[in-house]
């Protein structure tokens, strides 16, 4: 490790996310290693999860029904989510995935059958804050960016609403 670098690690200490950075000064004069908190969540904060699972090569096949109908069916790798799909793919959604995926919007809203969305985990409350200003809610409605693809969901039919909310656009109104 050069003496311009610096490490962070992340560490779990009663229940409060604890970020530290060593510096490589400490370890050349043969001191403990200086430690400095640089951010700490409140314990009583909500969680943030993340949806992301380990990637992998295998790919399960996904089938897209768009707004007019069509069927579009593509193939994406474990562990992508739907948004990444619809990205590598190229498929045209229009205003899909205006944040990339960084949960801060809810343009890469879809609409799942009944049997795909309770396979899924719990929707987070941060998802829940989102999908409140998505056009077209239903109750089996996710964001793209938080449904990764597992081989549990080989063959699933996601349905893209008849419009998109994206705050992007000058009069605030979904477009379709």
């Amino acid at each position: 490790m050069s003496s311009a670098s610096t490490r962070i690690f992340c560490f779990a200490q009663n229940s409060w996310p604890l970020w530290l950075a060593t510096t490589p000064l400490a370890a050349s004069r043969n001191l403990p290693s200086l430690i400095r908190p640089l951010h700490k969540l409140n314990s009583s904060s909500r969680s943030l999860t993340t949806t992301h699972a380990l990637r992998s090569e295998e790919r399960v096949p996904v089938t897209f029904v768009s707004q007019d109908g069509e069927r579009v069916k593509v193939k994406g790798c474990v562990g992508d989510t739907l948004l990444k799909v619809v990205i590598d793919q190229k498929l045209d959604i229009n205003g899909f995935g205006a944040c990339e995926g960084t949960l801060a919007c809810s343009t890469c809203h879809l609409v799942l059958d009944d049997s795909t969305y309770k396979q899924l985990g719990i929707v987070t409350d941060e998802e829940m804050d989102l999908l409140d200003l998505a056009y077209g809610l239903t109750d089996t409605s996710r964001l793209g960016c938080q449904v990764c693809l597992t081989k549990e969901l080989n063959g699933m039919t996601v349905r893209v609403p008849d419009g998109v909310n994206d705050i992007r656009q000058t009069d605030g109104a979904g477009s379709s």
